[in-house]
């Protein structure tokens, strides 16, 4: 294993910008080879034409991909990102928001069907963690929303999640847009 492939692991497994200094202690090397280790994969990704590149970020650095890349990235990110969640995903999510931690007995318990590929799935997506054991009789495993959770539904805590059964001014305009919609029916 060449210093050349260590140096790139560091960097992809990282996924952040890494500091020289972290690389050289890592490496156990002087960071001036580390610089020079560093120049050696950029030259190499640039003259075998990859998409990948190093990215200096002031005293670090890490892997990312080509700017002229950017639109494909963009295109198959926002394709990933645009799939709505189901209304079985959406209902867990607001149970486990409001009683946090939750399990999934209690999550099948209020919906009234089995919610574990629903709940695994949330937390495969990154909404959803788990939060320990319950104090409970069979100690299940608790789930609580995350930052990610918090940043898709536009929150700054949990604090800002709208009272239930409250009234606000948006569910009235929206209600009001509704009624005044010539497609759908009255209610």
């Amino acid at each position: 294993m060449t210093d050349h492939a260590k140096v790139e692991a560091i960097l992809f497994a990282a996924g952040e910008p890494v500091e020289i200094t972290r690389l050289a202690q890592a490496l156990e090397l002087p960071e001036t080879e580390v610089s020079a280790l560093l120049e050696a994969l950029s030259r190499h990704y640039a003259e075998t034409g990859s998409a990948l590149q190093v990215v200096r970020a002031g005293n670090a650095f890490q892997l990312g991909t080509r700017e002229e890349f950017a639109p494909l990235i963009r295109t198959a990110m926002e394709t990933k990102r645009m799939q709505p969640l189901t209304n079985a995903a959406m209902e867990a999510l607001t149970i486990i928001a409001y009683n946090q931690p939750a399990s999934k007995g209690f999550v099948e318990r209020v919906r009234g069907i089995d919610s574990s590929s629903v709940i695994n799935s949330l937390v495969e997506k990154g909404l959803l963690e788990e939060a320990g054991r319950i104090d409970v009789p069979g100690h299940p495993i608790g789930y609580r929303t995350t930052a990610l959770f918090l940043r898709v539904f536009g929150l700054h805590s949990l604090e800002e999640l709208p009272v239930p059964g409250k009234r606000t001014v948006e569910t009235e305009e929206t209600e009001q847009e509704l009624a005044e919609t010539d497609d759908l029916p009255e209610t």
